[in-house]
This record gives C-alpha cells, sequence and structure tokens, in this order.
C-alpha cells in the first residue's frame, strides 16, 4: 500500500497559540511550531500496518501477563506467589480498594482499553484508505477523542520500574522467583511504550476526516488575533464558540478557548490540593512491616534511610528521587511557572520559552512518582507470611498518590499559551520545521 501523506492545512500550536501550515510529510518525518519547537505532526513509516503489529502483540503479552505466576517470595520454608492482580486484590483486602483501582486503572484496564481503540481505529482507516472514503460514524470520533484522554494515564512503564525496585528492596530478605508472567510484562511494556509513540493525534484524524478551511486566517495568527480557537483533540481552528456548549466542528470535541485567569485559577486550586496531601504523605506511614510479631511502620524518608542504612544506595537514590525530589521540585516548579504567568505582560520570547521547557520537564516527569505507590502494591503482596514477616499499606500511600493525580491534573488543566503576549510578532513568513525521526 502507497504511503499516506499529510495535506497542507492549517493549525495552532496547543503551546504557544502560531497559526501554521503543515507541510507535506512522508515517513520518518515530523512538523515542528518554528516558534516554540512543539511537535505538530508525525509521519511514521508504514503508518497503517505497525501501530496494527505492535496492538496485537500488546494485547498478546497482556493477556500471558494476568495468566501465570508473576513473582513469588520465600522464607525459611514458607512461601507466596502471587499473579498480577493479586496485587490489586490485596490492597482492597486491607482496606485500600481506591489504591487497588488505581493500580488496575493504570496497569491493565486503561492499557487495554486503549491499545483496542488503537486497533480498531488504525484498522478503520485502514478500510478507509482501501475504499477511497473518508467518513466516520460519530461513535468512532468518540473513541478517537477518549483513546488520547486516556493516554496520558498509562503507567505500565512506571510499574515495571517499582517491581525492579520491589524486588532489590527485598531480595536480601529471602528468595525471590520470577514467574512466567513477570517476562510478559516486561516485554508487554516495551510494546506498551512503542505502541504510544507510533500514534499520532494529526495524522490519525486527517485519515478520518478532512480538515476543515476557516476563513480570515492565514499563518502568523495566534490565539490573540480573536479570529480562531483551535482543537486540542484533532487541531482543527474553529470559529470563536458562541457559548461553552459549543463544539468543534470536524470530532465534535469540547473547544477551549484562551481564558489565561479561568486556566490559572483551576490550576491553582489543584496545585493547592496536592500540597495539602503532601503533608500527610509524608508525616504517615508509606507501610507497616512486620517481623515475628512486631509492627513497625516507616515514612518514606525512613525508608530511604533504612535503605542507605543497608547499602541499598542506588534504589534508596531511586525512591527518594522518585518520591521526595520529584514531587516537591513539580510543586515548587508549577507554583513559580503560575507566578510568572500572572506577569506575563513583562515577559520576552526567550523568556517564554525557558518558561515553556520547565512546563514541558514537569509534565514529563510528575507520573514518575506513583513509583513508591507500585513498590507498597507489590511488597504488599508478596510478602505475606502471617507473623514471620508481613507488609502492610500505611495511611500515607492513598495521600501520595493523590498528591501525583493532582500536580497532574494541575499541569494538565494550565494553558501555556498565557506564556506568549499579544506583542509577540506574527510573522506569517515563518517557515516550518521538519526533521527525520531516529
Amino acid at each position: 500500500m502507497s504511503e499516506q501523506l499529510i495535506p497542507k492545512v492549517l493549525v495552532g500550536c496547543e503551546e504557544c497559540g502560531l497559526v501554521t501550515e503543515l507541510p507535506v510529510l512522508t515517513g520518518g518525518q515530523k512538523a515542528s511550531c518554528p516558534r516554540c519547537g512543539h511537535t505538530l505532526a508525525k509521519h511514521i513509516s508504514q503508518p497503517l500496518q505497525r501501530p496494527l503489529s505492535y496492538g496485537a502483540a500488546c494485547l498478546i503479552m497482556l493477556v500471558l501477563s494476568i495468566s501465570f505466576p508473576f513473582m513469588s517470595f520465600s522464607v525459611q520454608g514458607i512461601s507466596q506467589e502471587i499473579t498480577l492482580l493479586h496485587a490489586a486484590e490485596m490492597l482492597s483486602s486491607f482496606k485500600n480498594s481506591l489504591l487497588a483501582a488505581l493500580l488496575l486503572l493504570t496497569v491493565v484496564i486503561l492499557p487495554a482499553i486503549y491499545i483496542s481503540i488503537v486497533l480498531y481505529l488504525y484498522w478503520t482507516a485502514r478500510q478507509l484508505s482501501l475504499s477511497g472514503q473518508q467518513a466516520v460514524s460519530q461513535f468512532k470520533k468518540r473513541l478517537c477523542r477518549g483513546m488520547f484522554a486516556i493516554e496520558p494515564w498509562l503507567m505500565v512503564d512506571v510499574f515495571l520500574i517499582g517491581v525492579l525496585v520491589s524486588l532489590i528492596k527485598i531480595a536480601s530478605l529471602a528468595d525471590v522467583g520470577l514467574g512466567m508472567s513477570f517476562w510478559a510484562f516486561c516485554l508487554y511494556t516495551m510494546l506498551v511504550v512503542k505502541c504510544v509513540s507510533m500514534v499520532d493525534r494529526t495524522w490519525l484524524w486527517l485519515q478520518f476526516v478532512p480538515m476543515l478551511s476557516l476563513p480570515g486566517i492565514k499563518p502568523g495568527d495566534n490565539h490573540h488575533s480573536a479570529n480562531h480557537v483551535s482543537c486540542h483533540t484533532c487541531a482543527q481552528l474553529n470559529p470563536i464558540p458562541t457559548d461553552s456548549r459549543t463544539r468543534c466542528l470536524r470530532c465534535h470535541g469540547t473547544l477551549h478557548p484562551y481564558h489565561p485567569q479561568q486556566s490559572l485559577q483551576r490550576s491553582w486550586a489543584l496545585l493547592i490540593a496536592a500540597l495539602v496531601f503532601f503533608v500527610p504523605a509524608n508525616l504517615y506511614p508509606m507501610m507497616f512491616t512486620v517481623s515475628l510479631g512486631n509492627s513497625e511502620g516507616s515514612t518514606i524518608l525512613e525508608g530511604v534511610v533504612l535503605l542507605w542504612q543497608l547499602g541499598s544506595y542506588p534504589i534508596a537514590a531511586v525512591i527518594f528521587l522518585a518520591s521526595i525530589v520529584i514531587p516537591l521540585a513539580k510543586i515548587f516548579a508549577l507554583f513559580w511557572l503560575y507566578i510568572n504567568a500572572q506577569r506575563v505582560g513583562a515577559m520576552d520570547e526567550r523568556q517564554a520559552i525557558q518558561r515553556l521547557r520547565l512546563y514541558r520537564m514537569t509534565e514529563l516527569i510528575g507520573r514518575w512518582s506513583m513509583i513508591d505507590i507500585f513498590v507498597v502494591a507489590i511488597l504488599v503482596a508478596l510478602v505475606q507470611l502471617q507473623n514471620l514477616m508481613a507488609i502492610f499499606p500505611g495511611p500515607a500511600a492513598l495521600s501520595f498518590a493523590c498528591v501525583v493525580i493532582l500536580t497532574m491534573l494541575s499541569a494538565m488543566m494550565f494553558d501555556p499559551r498565557i506564556f506568549w503576549t499579544e506583542s509577540e510578532p506574527s510573522d506569517s513568513s515563518m517557515i516550518e520545521s521538519i526533521q527525520h525521526e531516529k
């Protein structure tokens, strides 16, 4: 089958608001915003076949990951064996149903839904390509919108790192065995990461519905031009909405007009809530360890100190970085960004790009703080040898999960277009940046 091309269309950058004309892309190329460098669209080689192949392999590995023993733990002749789903079941049995649901959703259910939708939509795109048609039902549009809403919450890679940290933490205490499902899950994680990297919303929407032209808009316009609203779901440029119920002309998704104060208020509210939960997350025990009938609780910092004293320096560093440094750094970074966003009038283009890079970094690292929650989940499920040795979740686990989720939501609610003032020049002669992907 011949390579599909992206026709020339106008799109608005969701990070700086600049309207740019997408060039024709072929396999292995991507188009970046000429002002802020944000990727506007990309085109992989064999764009229909490869996501279908990787998606099918993902589902096969997922079935294998939950069908066989995942890990085993043995000490003094007493052993415990768990499956992947057993970790969520054990959290639920200790009255931590919310953490159990979070584990199931981010590691099993949402990835399975995401991959299934990818397979269905790319198969649909393939059939449309073969038939020469370009029209889909409202149901398929809803699926496409839902797929991209799910994507930030896929945490199979974070869970795998949590499993590896758990292994090193308990390897010195007892014999740990790795089951068939563990190796299947490793493959499943790599396949999910690869599959997600192959999905591009701009390219996929162009296979379903052509981009509608909007008169009066030209390359170089931006969100201050007051002549359009760019859809964050399909990149379609829309007229200024007349009310809050106005939907995108192309995908019928919710439009997000430029309302900087409203965006800041929501982001501030979520960030302050995260800071409130950060206090009990560090003051209360993350988990309780029972050894020979004696129970002892440990906070996040106490766990790091204990690992350091036992000589597990790399693991202590990973836990300290993921559970203390990253959440604090993200909270302080978002505080700093939001405060500077309120003084945006004095910001030049160089400062705007610097703040945008920091914002991208906070979005990138935020989800990795969930490592400690997944470590607790694995240890609680695996180490249950009655009074000889057992681990139970502490009250700080749920609070810490709330910190991670709220900071992620705060960053998502923030509109980075606020960094770019109305005085920024709109140069219609700007040329798109096209780069070959590795």
